[in-house]
């Protein structure tokens, strides 16, 4: 089925939405303070060894030097000689020597990022690696025919005057050899653009930071089914393009640029799927209803008929209900991102061939899934228990944070995400009607985060506009709760 991918950029956050015969079907949130460091690489330099704790800081010109232990080191893993104990760490580096590495682990609290010196690089179906000339293949894939025969055609399309490897990763499965030559080429290409500013580098300094989420989708989300992606920033449509042109120049056609009044998200209803999407109950069109709760260890799914009575039998009700909630069971998995463990309570049906032909249609919706899964069938009390990759935080924990007031039974929208929210209900009120001024009226938390960590974003607005934008604290107000008044 063709599909659509919609790029909504503002200063503060990116959000894609993939849209499916009108349908929202999955949703990425990537926040411009919240970016990771993982995948960076940089030119650094040895700013002190500890061989007490054979590890060494490297300052990488970022606030806190980071961390580099000597099991991270690409030789000191892949000594030639066995008999041979490895090198301590004071007799592969010192203080002051220029190091390229990358980073493998986020800072957190007061540690620094942590570090490797075997670098790579993650394409859509490989990950390239420059230093090893070994062809690795996901243990996922587990078909021995299929494995030889990716290795076989990675072995003809690598580069014979480059010493670098590869590792075949699980979405690579089934590929052909033209896709996987196209990743070869985007991560031969990709290389030497580093080595370029490798060479241009002086002193400590970022040689290559990861995607952007506007660019991953075309490197990760693109395919013959896409039939076009859909930009509302000029800028980030530039970026595209010129991605699009040096790695991918047979979909340059198909990105574009929106230049419509109305907001992106708001044509395709988008921000209303959104607030669904933070609720614990999902209605069928039936009359049923699908309730979702995420706890720390696992995800539940509990499907029932709610007021569909059927037209035939109780039976028939239970069976036509549960094949419903398939579609929109595996549908909700990819709008909120739900991974590890997943418990699916279906409604009891006691005729077998009623529970294969559900779990065959559960199989069939979870078919369109980027993100590998497993499904391991009913279990002895009725239960479906599958499992989905983590790839990144689900939709409630970006969007949404423990709620103060019940003590951690509900959830509320943060107070940054009700700013981002308020931003763009001004860009659109400012769009339709021609007021003299505007005042927000929020909670404390939100006016507060308006005068310092969004005071920038919210003064940018104003200067667009071209208007006037005061601010007011309602006492009253939940977290939730604003109002935006024109003047």
């Amino acid at each position: 089925m063709s599909e659509d991918i919609l790029v909504n950029v503002t200063p503060q956050e990116t959000r894609v939405a993939v849209i499916e015969q009108g349908s929202v079907q999955e949703l990425h949130i990537e926040r411009t303070r919240s970016r990771g460091l993982v995948g960076n690489i940089y030119m650094g330099r040895v700013a002190r060894v500890l061989p007490g704790m054979q590890s060494a800081f490297i300052d990488v010109g970022l606030e806190r030097a980071a961390f580099l232990h000597v099991g991270d080191i690409f030789g000191h893993r892949h000594s030639n000689v066995a008999h041979d104990p490895p090198k301590p760490i004071e007799k592969i580096l010192q203080e002051g020597q220029p190091l390229l590495v990358q980073v493998i682990k986020d800072p957190i609290g007061t540690k620094g990022a942590r570090l490797s010196t075997q670098l790579s690089l993650a394409g859509r179906l490989l990950v390239y690696l420059p230093q090893d000339p070994h062809i690795g293949i996901s243990q996922r894939i587990e078909d021995e025919a299929e494995r030889d025969h990716l290795r076989e055609i990675v072995e003809r399309a690598r580069p014979t005057d480059e010493p670098g490897g590869f590792i075949i990763r699980t979405v690579a499965e089934a590929a052909t050899e033209k896709q996987l030559s196209g990743d070869i080429a985007y991560l031969r290409a990709l290389w030497q653009s580093i080595q370029e500013s490798v060479k241009a580098a002086h002193g400590p300094t970022l040689v290559h930071e990861d995607l952007s989420l506007a660019l991953r989708v075309l490197r990760d989300m693109f395919d013959d089914d896409t039939n076009r992606v859909i930009i509302d920033s000029r800028e980030t449509h530039q970026r595209a393009c010129a991605f699009a042109e040096r790695f991918m120049p047979d979909i340059l056609t198909r990105v574009e640029h929106y230049v419509g009044e109305r907001p992106l998200f708001d044509v395709y209803a988008v921000e209303s799927e959104i607030e669904r999407a933070l609720s614990r109950r999902v209605d069928l069109k039936s009359g049923g209803y699908v309730i979702i709760d995420q706890t720390e260890a696992m995800t539940t799914v509990d499907v029932n008929t709610g007021g569909f009575v059927g037209a035939r039998n109780f039976d028939d009700t239970i069976f036509k209900t549960n094949l419903e909630a398939c579609l929109v069971i595996a549908r909700q998995l990819r709008l909120r991102n739900l991974g590890g463990i997943i418990i699916i309570d279906f409604i009891d049906m006691d005729n077998p061939e009623h529970r294969e032909a559900v779990l065959a249609e559960l199989h069939k919706a979870l078919a369109r899934d980027r993100t590998r899964l497993t499904v391991n069938g009913f279990t002895s009390l009725g239960l479906v228990e599958m499992t989905r990759k983590r790839t990144r935080e689900s939709l409630a924990h970006v969007l949404c944070e423990t709620c103060i007031t019940c003590g951690g039974h509900g959830q509320v929208k943060t107070a940054q995400t009700i700013c981002y929210t308020i931003l763009r209900e001004l860009l659109r009120e400012a769009r339709q009607f021609n007021a003299r001024e505007y005042r927000i009226l929020a909670s404390q938390a939100v006016i507060d985060m308006f005068l310092d960590e969004e005071s920038v974003g919210l003064a940018m607005l104003g200067d667009f506009i071209g208007k006037p934008i005061s601010l007011q604290v309602e006492t009253a107000y939940g977290q939730e709760q604003y109002d935006v008044i024109l003047k």
